[in-house]
């Protein structure tokens, strides 16, 4: 089996990318990242992910992003905004996908991989500029400059299946594949044992997409 590493951070999108590999049989290599989050609930819910759908390894890498904060997500005096926004929202964390897709392509070249498979959306998404397609495209051509691999003839793809469907079409392909989305955690503010808020963006993207896609929601809610 050709390997492949999966960024999963234990929410709806990146497991349905973890699903998505291993039906096109990629032996997949899951890497989660420990960045100085709010919680650690998306963290676990990444390793019951990785082994209810098969990763052939789960890693958790830790930076933390704390240091420059910037970020509702990394810097506690931002309160996670509880409506919607204009612009780009304050759960933003500069370079955060650019950091992690770093990492997945550094462990790729050590696993002699050339695939990394990323969970953004520039469909139901927040405003994120790293969640464009264009970006994906960047990073792709970067990456085939950095690397040992590339330049001896080993190029990289970056895989973004995910980029162009709606929060709906990704949990019907996520269902047909048997995605148990219970296990998984996408608020930005989950409480220690993994129940969502019910009203920060990430919250309401994935309670409008359940409802689209004529499925009952299976997240756990402290409040609705």
């Amino acid at each position: 089996m050709k390997k492949a590493v999966i960024l999963l951070s234990g929410g709806l999108d990146s497991a349905t990318v973890l699903a998505l590999a291993r039906q096109q049989n990629f032996a997949c290599y899951a890497l989660s990242v420990d960045y100085g989050q709010r919680h650690h609930a998306e963290l676990a819910a990444a390793r019951r992910v990785a082994q209810a759908l098969g990763a052939a390894e789960q890693r958790v890498i830790s930076i933390d992003l704390t240091g420059f904060g910037g970020s509702a997500l990394t810097d506690a005096r931002i309160a996670v905004p509880e409506q919607p926004t204009q612009g780009i929202p304050l759960t933003y964390v500069p370079a955060r996908n650019t950091i992690m897709l770093s990492l997945a392509l550094a462990w790729a070249e050590v696993l002699q991989a050339q695939d990394i498979f990323i969970g953004v959306n520039a469909v139901d998404y927040s405003g994120y500029p790293d969640c464009r397609p264009e970006y994906i495209v960047a990073f792709e051509r970067m990456a085939n400059l950095a690397t040992k691999a590339a330049v001896e003839g080993k190029r990289l793809t970056l895989h973004a299946p995910l980029l162009h469907l709606s929060k709906a079409g990704i949990i019907k392909r996520g269902a047909q594949l048997g995605v148990d989305y219970s296990l998984t955690v996408s608020c930005y503010q989950a409480d220690g044992k993994g129940r969502a808020c019910g009203v920060c963006d990430s919250c309401r993207l994935r309670r409008a997409g359940f409802e689209a896609a004529g499925m009952a929601d299976p997240t756990r809610y402290r409040r609705v």
